[in-house]
């Protein structure tokens, strides 16, 4: 059963009056992957990268009344944890069908992903990727869903994270977003906008047909990465092996292995590298971290070998230590 069931009269009611002021089509660029995180306004998001290289993101973003709209590009693969607004929902659509992970679920070609307000959740997205996101606050999307009037099923909506769409409804959707942030300067009529965006959303809507619930084992494995991720910055000045990290979950090499695998795609040995390099380049940029120097920040997340760090971290952001210090955040 689809999350929408709609069910036109025979007239349209008047667009209802929404609050908030419009604005110009915003386009920002960024060097950095949490700089580029930060950009998304009203979000709270951090960003790992994973593949090696010179970052590099690209947003355009427009707010309407009650919505935000908005694409992102971006160069590298990256692990994101992302936050949105509370009394919102969250739909995306990855740009030509590439594949997400949100929680550990796969969302190809076929699909849309659905969070709500002020619910942290986890993608982790390919190199040369990009998604176009709507945010949508709940009263907003409950008037149109009247206008109209369709039916939602607000529990198992909250309740989704991946969902199947018609091809051809999904792309009418990912057609009017693109011509929406395609448009230069002032729009005009933005509550009328606003309409065309909610109308293609319903209807991609009504085609949906939510994933099934997650495995036991899968939400087991999904419990044993964040408990991983979570002793790993816990301890962040303590260099951690995989065999000292399977002593402390209480589970096997090959568990382990298998967890990092399913729910992240990538090995442990890659990802408690990876963790602890993302954070020293965070830490690196930090306002905090202008009396600090780059040896001090190497020690802090347990990197006893500068030289090595400092080779590591080149190979993985695309720059020396020192240059992401200089560029620390304003």
């Amino acid at each position: 059963m689809a999350l929408v069931s709609l069910a036109r009269a025979d007239h349209k009611a008047p667009v209802a009056p929404f609050a908030g002021a419009a604005h110009q089509v915003r386009a920002i660029q960024a060097m950095d992957a949490d700089e580029h995180a930060h950009n998304l306004t009203d979000w709270e998001q951090s960003y790992d990268q994973i593949t090696p290289g010179r970052f590099h993101g690209a947003l355009v973003e427009l707010q309407l009344p009650q919505m935000q709209v908005f694409r992102e590009s971006i160069s590298h693969a990256v692990r994101q944890s992302c936050c949105v607004w509370p009394e919102t929902f969250w739909f995306g659509l990855a740009d030509h069908g590439a594949d997400t992970r949100i929680n550990g679920r796969l969302a190809g070609a076929d699909k849309i992903m659905v969070r709500p307000g002020h619910c942290e959740f986890e993608l982790v997205t390919p190199a040369d990727y990009a998604i176009y996101g709507i945010v949508i606050r709940r009263d907003a999307l409950l008037s149109a869903a009247g206008r109209i009037g369709c039916q939602i099923d607000w529990t198992r909506l909250a309740s989704a994270e991946v969902m199947h769409v018609n091809a051809a409804s999904r792309s009418s959707c990912l057609h009017t977003l693109s011509a929406l942030l395609a448009q230069e300067g002032e729009c005009p009529n933005q509550a009328s906008r606003q309409q065309a965006v909610t109308d293609v959303l319903l209807t991609m809507l009504d085609t949906s047909q939510v994933d099934g619930p997650v495995s036991k084992s899968f939400m087991r494995r999904q419990r044993i990465v964040a408990k991983a991720r979570g002793y790993v910055l816990e301890h962040r000045d303590q260099p951690m092996t995989v065999p000292q990290l399977c002593e402390r979950l209480y589970v096997s090499r090959r568990t382990l292995q298998y967890c990092f695998e399913d729910v992240l795609n990538i090995s442990p040995m890659q990802y408690l590298r990876l963790i602890r390099l993302n954070g020293a380049r965070r830490h690196l940029r930090e306002k905090s971290s202008n009396a600090l120097t780059v040896r001090d920040v190497a020690s802090d997340w347990g990197f006893w070998h500068f030289s090595q760090f400092s080779s590591d971290y080149r190979k993985l952001f695309g720059h020396c230590p020192s240059e992401s210090l200089q560029q620390r955040a304003h």
